[in-house]
C-alpha cells in the first residue's frame, strides 16, 4: 500500500480550509472561549471518525454482506461526485448549500462542533469510504496504525485551519478559497478514478486483460 495516498485523499476530502467560511458563519455569535472549544471538539471528532472508520469500517461492511470491490466502486463514485462538486467550487463531502437547515440543527440543541461542522462538513460518507478502502489494503498492524495516525494529522490540520480562520479569510478571500477547493477537487478526482478502476477489475477480472492489452 502506498502510504502517502490515504493522507492525500483525506486532506483533499476533508479540506479544512474550504470549511473555514462555514466555521466563521456558524461561530459568529460565539465568544473567543466558546469558539476555541468548538475548534477543539471539531478537531477531535474528525480524528475519531477517521480512526473508527479505519479500525472498524471493514467489519461493518462485512456485517452487511457487501464485497469490498463493490464498496470500492461505490466509494470511488462518491469520491468522484465530491470531486466534481469541488471543481465547481461547491463544498464537497455532502455539504449542504442550505445554511438554514444546518442552523436549525444547531438551534435544536446539536453541538455545532459536531453537527454540522465535523459531520458532514469535514467528514462524512466519502471520508468513511476512503478509510475502509485503504484499511483493506493494509497487511501489517503498523500500516493500520499509520492510517489512524493520519486521523491525528487531519485533526491537527483542522485545528490549525479553524484557529487561523480570521487570518485566512482576510488573506486569501473567498476567491482564494474557491481556487484551493478546485485544486483539491482535481487531485481527488484522480484518486477516485484509481479506486473505482481497482474495484471494477476485482468485479470483472476480464477488464485487467483489456487494460494490459
Amino acid at each position: 500500500m502506498d502510504l502517502y495516498k490515504p493522507l492525500v485523499a483525506l486532506l483533499a476530502i476533508v479540506n479544512p480550509i474550504g470549511v473555514v467560511p462555514f466555521f466563521i458563519h456558524f461561530t459568529r455569535h460565539l465568544n473567543r472561549e466558546q469558539r476555541m472549544r468548538t475548534i477543539r471538539v471539531s478537531s477531535f471528532t474528525a480524528f475519531l471518525v477517521i480512526a473508527i472508520s479505519a479500525l472498524a469500517g471493514l467489519r461493518v461492511i462485512e456485517f452487511f454482506g457487501i464485497s469490498l470491490a463493490s464498496f470500492q466502486v461505490g466509494g470511488g463514485t462518491l469520491l468522484l461526485i465530491s470531486a466534481l462538486q469541488m471543481l465547481n467550487a461547491h463544498p464537497a463531502e455532502g455539504r449542504s448549500d442550505d445554511m438554514s437547515a444546518a442552523e436549525q440543527k444547531a438551534d435544536a440543541g446539536d453541538s455545532i462542533a459536531v453537527v454540522p461542522l465535523t459531520i458532514p462538513l469535514l467528514t462524512g460518507p466519502a471520508t468513511i469510504s476512503t478509510m475502509v478502502i485503504y484499511a483493506d489494503k493494509t497487511r501489517h498492524w503498523w500500516q493500520l496504525a499509520v492510517l489512524v495516525g493520519y486521523g491525528v494529522v487531519v485533526g491537527l490540520a483542522t485545528y490549525a485551519a479553524f484557529s487561523a480562520a480570521g487570518r485566512i479569510s482576510k488573506l486569501v478571500g473567498q476567491t482564494g478559497i474557491n481556487v484551493m477547493t478546485r485544486l483539491m477537487g482535481l487531485i481527488l478526482a484522480a484518486l477516485a478514478v484509481e479506486i473505482m478502476a481497482d474495484g471494477l477489475i476485482k468485479l470483472f477480472p476480464v477488464l485487467a486483460g483489456g487494460i494490459a492489452g
